[in-house]
């Protein structure tokens, strides 16, 4: 967790149970008036949705960002399988919570199709044949041994968001870079106009230190 002002930035998990309980102990404990998500709006009514089905198009958003939606999401399903959470646990439960606790909640990340339709603009067929030929070889090379159930520390987070970096820059510019700046510069804007308020902030654990020291810089410029 990190805090800065009248925030809190909590990195999750999607999948781990150990973000689920720390979500559910930290909204109970701080009783915040605001609880931000890294969510869009389709992403929120998909995860809240009794039967949830996400209604991606080839022509809104590309076939390679198509691509990589289907196979991002098979990944994540077969993780939470294995884990017994359901991808975006912690996320509905922080909505359940804020909910029960009379908190706003507030959707900080970019719009999942237009974040998609620039994946497939800049992503290169030869890092999507990288990532593929990767998840291909997997089984067969050095794992590092990583607990599901819990969030990664800062030094695999860090290790793991620098091979992103080299490998697959077009990935991490769109995925994580510029998702980076935008939750960032949407929760400053919160912090700013809501300053009398305590605000949670709910994202991956792989953007939580970038966020924070966005903030940060942000706050030094005004």
């Amino acid at each position: 967790m990190r805090a800065f002002k009248n925030i809190k930035l909590i990195g999750t998990s999607h999948v781990a149970i150990q973000s689920v309980k720390e979500v559910e102990s930290i909204i109970l404990k701080e009783k915040p008036e605001i609880v931000a998500l890294e969510l869009d709006k389709k992403r929120f009514y998909v995860l809240m949705a009794k039967n949830p089905k996400r209604n991606l198009k080839i022509s809104s958003i590309g076939l390679k960002g198509y691509l990589f939606a289907k196979l991002g999401s098979w990944i994540q399903q077969k993780i939470g399988k294995a884990t017994g959470i359901l991808p975006g646990t912690e996320m509905k439960t922080a909505i359940n919570l804020a909910k029960k606790t009379g908190a706003y909640i507030y959707l900080i990340d970019q719009d999942i199709e237009i974040t998609l339709k620039k994946l497939s603009k800049e992503i290169t067929w030869k890092e999507k044949l990288t990532f593929l030929r990767e998840i291909l070889l997997s089984p067969f090379s050095k794992k590092i041994k990583i607990d599901l159930r819990k969030v990664p520390d800062t030094k695999l987070i860090d290790t793991i968001i620098q091979k992103v970096k080299k490998q697959y820059p077009s990935i991490y510019k769109v995925l994580i870079k510029e998702r980076n700046e935008i939750m960032a510069k949407n929760l400053y804007k919160l912090m700013s106009n809501n300053q009398d308020k305590k605000i949670i902030a709910i994202i991956g654990a792989g953007h939580l230190d970038e966020v924070n020291n966005l903030l940060k810089d942000y706050d030094k410029k005004t």
